[in-house]
């Protein structure tokens, strides 16, 4: 017997299949390690982050809970589309009919089958992932939800505690909303595959057909739907309290409609929804489809009948001819639950007759508030901050400065400081480079203040504080500002011991040009550190920067900062929070902190008015560069001031102080995330002293009260005592913010610092006198740390109705166009001149209104900063304009204004030091002013020259203005200050000059 040899295998098809080989895994495997280490760089950066800041359980307690909420949404999703689609398809039919319809869905059904294990796995999975998505982005709900705090308060309508609309009623929604989504899509899921495999047939003459394992699936299916349908019809009624229609009568909460015709409706629409979801139930195992169907159709019909029709016969027949006596009960909710809502229950409203005529010593008895007004305009004089602190290019501060108040020898000062920032920016493009912008230049350097209500001789701010190193009355503080508004996205800072250090501390020329400093990483953990491969590379990757990686300056001993703006730190360690736009610097027990309010909020307060943040916020100071909150957008209807928060500018520490305490949502918060705030009892005295009354929350309070101040449901139904906040006169296209102001009202033994507003009549009228004005106790506590018991009260003074006090854009007006005003703002003018109008204050002095506007001129090309040089004040009808708020207030009040105001002054501090800070380090004393001078009364004049000789001193002075002006100039591009300051003085005199000889050529004229 023989044997054949085998044959080779063929390489054809027909032969045995080749042995893959490792390539194909191994490219499998490292595509899934580089997404494994994208996906690390993302979220272990994010672990050191919290970690390092120490508000670890924060981040964890929001990702178990998004975990657990994405699972239970994949798995209620996913299992009841897989459950339907199994179902439908074991209990298909074995025979299909054969019937035209049939036949073209056995060739679908011959595509699908090779391909239906994996739909029947794939599907459920893809729906349930989008589902456990759309769950895990509840955590905030949920987690309420399962912490509530009961208020104590109950709504007008069904009794219930507030916690109930804040808590509870959201959760309800989504889970109803949730199981509505779950049964829709596995009830469309069962129905394709039935209608597939023939269990469902339609066509025919003979309606829909099915078999009974489907008719009991679709019926149950549709049953569940009916019920949950059902069920926000019933959820309906409790939302009803919490709607806002700004066109509505009742601009919050349920109207008389609402609970008369649309509740009922409601409960209708419920019980009709139970009975059709008992119907389908029945015909899943005993009927036909033909009474379901029936029901739907009723439903339908019910849902417009009831829920549409009637509502509107019962608005426009019941409630329209009789509205102000029906709708007066829900109104009176409104503005009881708005009031109670934004805080504004304890408003104290006081009628104030203003006087409009100034009488001699009529500010006596005000002489502190007058001695304190503030004279420097923080949103115009960041130039000049700029200009003359600045120092090195690669400094700056923001366009618009922050206002605060700092005991200075024994006397709480009105006070305009900033933070002297990096500004990279001002870099030449070869000195970007990577090393210098994240090792080099990693910090700012010290802060700069000035007194707020007196500027030096020559109209710059009067600092009290600056200079590099920084001297002046703040004492010594850490300078540095590794933190703050205007920083790289990361710097890496820190360096071994024994290395020369490498990063930039400040410009000296007598250490070779610069200091450099290292962070002290070893004493003070200011950042993730960055000092090992790993973490190396997981920041490489997240900020797309190799020369992390490979860079010898990043070594053991470095920490990575980033997240620095105070803002965002906030934000991330409390996340429930809604932040005030406007974060501030203070100088604290030696260091640098910014200071950031935190909103807890809700848009689910029974009868409240709702708010959009934005629209609210919006002045001109944000128009002209100010940022708004994160979560501006939204709508509130119930805002609290819950938490002070502080970031350290030298190490990023955050801190978080209870403010509201008793605030039920801040509770429910901190059940969420225990240990995470600090009480109020924590507080040091340092830093309760520069706390304030935050701005975005008495902007949204204040347009809330431009109509909340009425009392009664009638007076607010007619509208016709409504108000509005004017524009600002000097960028009419926002409205006017407002400011910060020491000053005492009526109601108040002493002066305080307050924030302040002022109302115009309402409606569409151009009517811009004085109809009220606003002001809140913006000062909280003092160096001891008490907390005062006056602070967040809020006065307003309401003017007679038929007052004709004018308004700001009326002042502004008669301002512009006054022609003693005019004629010495055109001399101001000359030559390359700019005139710059500041805020326009209003402050409640003499028994009237006060207005006081400081005066700025500029340079209209090349150098450009302003510098004071009149003040402008009004009281009713009469004007004053000077060099001196006190000469421009003798004016208006006879020459007797009875009170003395600083002047200008000298302090100690430098203006822009060459070296270290060598000038200056004390601060001089503001002095006082003359009462008079002969620039204060620039409409008389003691003689009368001849016109020719008058001429000729005009000319002259002009001549002299001129000259002044360019010199002046000059030594600012050469960075000689004490030429420049010395061309301000010539050019003060040059100007008072000029407007005398203007004067008396008018009168010779």
């Amino acid at each position: 017997m023989t044997f054949a040899r085998p044959s080779r295998p063929s390489s054809g098809s027909g032969g045995p299949r080749r042995k893959r080989g490792p390539l194909g895994p191994t490219i499998a495997i490292i595509i899934g390690l580089v997404v494994l280490v994208m996906i690390m760089a993302q979220v272990w950066t994010e672990v050191l982050w919290f970690r390092q800041v120490g508000y670890l359980g924060v981040l964890t307690t929001q990702w178990i809970t998004r975990a657990i909420l994405f699972v239970a949404g994949f798995v209620v999703m996913g299992v009841a589309v897989w459950a339907s689609l199994a179902v439908a398809y074991r209990s298909r039919p074995v025979y299909a009919p054969s019937t035209p319809e049939q036949a073209s869905l056995d060739q679908y059904r011959e595509m699908i089958e090779p391909l239906r294990r994996l739909v029947m796995i794939a599907g459920p999975a893809v729906v349930g992932f989008f589902a456990g998505s759309a769950a895990s982005a509840q955590w905030q709900d949920v987690l309420l939800f399962l912490n509530r705090t009961s208020f104590g308060t109950t709504d007008p309508q069904f009794g219930l505690d507030v916690s109930f609309y804040l808590f509870v009623l959201p959760m309800l929604r989504f889970v109803v909303s949730f199981l509505l989504a779950v049964a829709v899509v596995a009830g469309i899921a069962g129905l394709a595959t039935h209608y597939l495999y023939g269990g469902l047939r339609v066509g025919g003459g003979s309606g829909p057909r099915t078999i009974p394992a489907a008719r009991v699936q679709l019926g149950v299916t549709a049953a569940v739907i009916i019920a949950l349908i059902g069920v926000n019809y019933w959820l309906d009624r409790y939302s009803l309290l919490t709607k806002t229609s700004a066109d509505a009568t009742v601009p919050g909460g349920a109207s008389y409609t609402d609970v008369n015709a649309v509740m009922p409706a409601k409960a209708i629409l419920t019980g009709v929804a139970a009975l059709i979801a008992i119907v389908f139930l029945y015909a899943a195992f005993r009927g036909t489809w033909r009474v379901p169907v029936i029901g739907v159709g009723l439903m339908v019909i019910s849902a417009i009948l009831v829920g549409g029709i009637y509502p509107a016969v019962v608005q426009r027949f019941q409630v329209q001819p009789n509205q102000q006596s029906a709708e007066s009960e829900y109104i009176q909710r409104n503005i009881d639950a708005t009031k109670a809502a934004f805080g504004l229950s304890d408003a104290e409203i006081t009628p104030y007759d203003a006087k409009l005529t100034a009488t001699a010593g009529a500010l006596r008895s005000d002489a502190e508030t007058t001695a304190s007004i503030r004279l420097l305009d923080p949103a115009i004089v960041s130039p000049s901050f700029r200009q003359l602190q600045q120092n090195k290019q690669y400094y700056d501060f923001p366009k618009t400065l922050s206002v605060d108040r700092y005991n200075i020898d024994g006397e709480s000062r009105d006070t305009v400081i900033a933070v002297r920032e990096l500004n990279l920016g001002g870099l030449d493009s070869a000195q970007r480079t990577w090393v210098n912008d994240h090792t080099v230049f990693t910090h700012g350097f010290g802060v700069v203040a000035a007194y707020g209500n007196t500027t030096a001789a020559d109209g710059r701010p009067s600092f009290y504080e600056g200079g590099i190193p920084p001297v002046g009355a703040l004492g010594k503080y850490e300078p540095r500002i590794y933190f703050g508004e205007n920083l790289p996205d990361y710097s890496i800072v820190g360096a071994p011991a024994g290395t020369s250090p490498w990063e930039l501390d400040y410009p000296d020329d007598s250490a070779g040009g610069q200091v450099n400093t290292t962070f002290p990483t070893a004493e003070v953990k200011a950042g993730p550190s960055i000092g090992n491969l790993w973490n190396k590379l997981l920041y490489s990757l997240k900020f797309g920067s190799e020369q992390i990686l490979f860079s010898n300056r990043v070594t053991p001993d470095s920490q990575i900062l980033y997240d620095r703006s105070p803002q965002d730190r906030v934000k991330k360690v409390a996340p429930y929070l809604t932040l005030d736009s406007s974060v501030y610097p203070a100088v604290v027990d030696g260091r640098v902190v910014w200071i950031v309010d935190g909103y807890t909020t809700s848009d689910q307060y029974p009868y409240s008015t709702s708010k959009q943040l934005e629209q609210v916020t919006q002045d001109s100071l944000t128009a002209r560069g100010g940022a708004l909150s994160a979560l501006a957008p939204d709508e509130v209807n119930y805002l609290r001031n819950s938490i002070k928060a502080t970031v350290d500018a030298y190490s990023g520490k955050v801190t978080l102080y209870s403010w509201e305490p008793t605030d039920p949502v801040l509770e429910t918060w901190q059940k969420i995330f225990p240990n995470t705030v600090k009480p109020m009892s924590d507080i040091s005295g340092a830093l309760m002293s520069h706390l304030r009354y935050p701005q975005d929350l008495f902007k949204v309070q204040r347009d809330l009260m431009a109509h909340y101040h009425v009392g009664t449901a009638s007076e607010f139904y007619s509208g016709q005592d409504f108000w509005r906040n004017p524009e600002d006169p000097v960028n009419s296209s926002e409205l006017q913010p407002p400011y910060y102001l020491t000053l005492k009202m009526p109601s108040q033994d002493n002066p305080t610092f307050s924030l302040t507003s002022v109302f115009i009549p309402g409606g569409n009228t151009d009517r811009q006198v004085l109809t009220g004005f606003m002001a809140v106790d913006a000062e909280p506590g003092d160096t001891a740390g008490q907390r005062r018991a006056d602070y967040g009260k809020i006065r307003i003074l309401e003017l007679p109705r038929n007052s004709t006090v004018p308004g700001p854009g009326q002042v502004q007006n008669a301002f512009n166009s006054d022609p003693n005003v005019s004629e010495s703002l055109n001399v101001l003018r000359l030559g390359s001149s700019t005139v710059v109008s500041g805020n326009l204050l209003t402050l409640p002095v003499g028994g009237g209104l006060l207005y006081v506007q400081p005066v700025y001129v500029q340079s209209s090309a090349g150098t450009k900063f302003p510098l004071l040089q009149r003040v402008l004040v009004a009281f009713g009808e009469n004007i004053g304009f000077s060099d001196t708020l006190g000469g421009a207030l003798d004016q208006v009040f006879g020459g007797d204004a009875g009170v003395d105001t600083p002047g200008p002054t000298d302090s100690g501090v430098p203006n822009a030091p060459t070296n270290g800070g060598s000038t200056g380090g004390s601060t001089s004393s503001p002095t006082t002013s003359p009462t008079t001078s002969p620039s204060s009364s620039p409409t008389t004049s003691p003689t009368t020259p001849p016109a020719g000789d008058a001429q000729a001193a005009l000319n002259d002075a002009l001549q002299r203005a001129k000259q002044a002006l360019d010199d002046g100039q000059a030594a600012l591009t050469r960075g000689d200050f004490a030429a420049y300051g010395e061309a301000q003085k010539r050019l003060q005199a040059a100007l008072t000059d000029a407007i005398t000889a203007e004067a008396q050529l008018n009168n010779g004229g």
